[in-house]
């Protein structure tokens, strides 16, 4: 057995067929890339996919390690090589986030007003679309004209169809927004060419923020508004499965990596049990 690029590239039309999302595509393709750059000539194995599996776990993270081994595992399944296929690493539930690496509230304000400070009222409605809606930035290009004014957004990702609701204060903002730019019809969020922004021009813009609004950048970046969202949702809401719903998520399992608290906030409410007492 061995691989080839005309084999990937008949796994790649499958994955379209099956109506998989154009970011899982890029990076299934671009894992089985690198494994196969990896092998070069080498007869394909059980044994070598081990080798590679070891590999990664000196390398990478644990959830990393299975995501590409998902990768090459459906891949082999495709090819019906199913003796190849390895089991994933086994990960323990996570009870905390890392603080480090969650945007809050104050931060993402500051990060507003940095964009309103440079003038870009674009990427400002951006984020506080993404943050406010809890939409997958992905999602964007269904903020039309049309979805404004009828103030919600048929949303169409992985073969499912949610509605998203926006705010009233939000299609205030956005109809200013599209008024003053002309648009008439289509997407809002686009390009001087009528396209609708892709992810990495929007990831750019929002590190450009960091500096001038003193947050980290390991903080800053279009999916962690959603995760902001959700947390906020959450808080006041405590309904993971009306929660799931919004998010477009089929398992209320994926929306619980959303609600998890980081660790100095599960610190306070067991300093609010009093439950130790001092010189007794």
């Amino acid at each position: 057995m061995k691989i080839t690029m005309n084999l990937i590239l008949r796994y790649k039309d499958y994955l379209i067929d099956e109506e998989k999302s154009e970011v899982t595509i890029e990076k299934y393709i671009r894992d089985i890339k690198t494994f196969y750059e990896w092998i070069k000539d080498r007869e394909l194995t059980k044994t070598l996919v081990l080798e590679y599996k070891a590999k990664l776990v000196d390398e990478y993270s644990p959830a990393t390690v299975n995501s590409v081994l998902a990768a090459l595992n459906g891949f082999f399944a495709y090819n019906e090589w199913y003796a190849l296929k390895v089991k994933s690493l086994k990960l323990q539930r996570q009870l905390f986030c890392q603080s480090e690496k969650e945007l809050t509230k104050t931060e993402y304000e500051k990060l507003l007003k940095a964009a309103s400070d440079k003038k870009n009222e674009r990427l400002n409605l951006i984020m506080q679309t993404i943050c406010s809606t809890g939409i997958r930035v992905s999602e964007l290009c269904y903020v039309t004209v049309s979805a404004i004014k009828q103030g919600q957004a048929q949303v169409k990702l992985k073969g499912k169809i949610r509605i998203v609701f926006f705010t009233n204060e939000l299609c205030k903002l956005l109809k200013k927004y599209i008024q003053e730019q002309g648009i008439e019809d289509g997407c809002v969020f686009r390009t001087r060419t009528g396209r609708p922004l892709d992810r990495h021009s929007i990831w750019k813009a929002m590190k450009s923020l960091c500096e001038s609004a003193g947050v980290s950048p390991e903080k800053v970046f279009p999916h962690n508004l959603r995760h902001l969202f959700a947390r906020t949702f959450y808080g006041i809401q405590k309904d993971i499965v009306r929660l799931a719903d919004i998010l477009g998520h089929s398992s209320v399992n994926t929306t619980r990596v959303y609600t998890i608290e980081n660790g100095s906030v599960h610190r306070q409410q067991m300093h609010r049990l009093g439950l130790v007492r001092m010189n007794v």
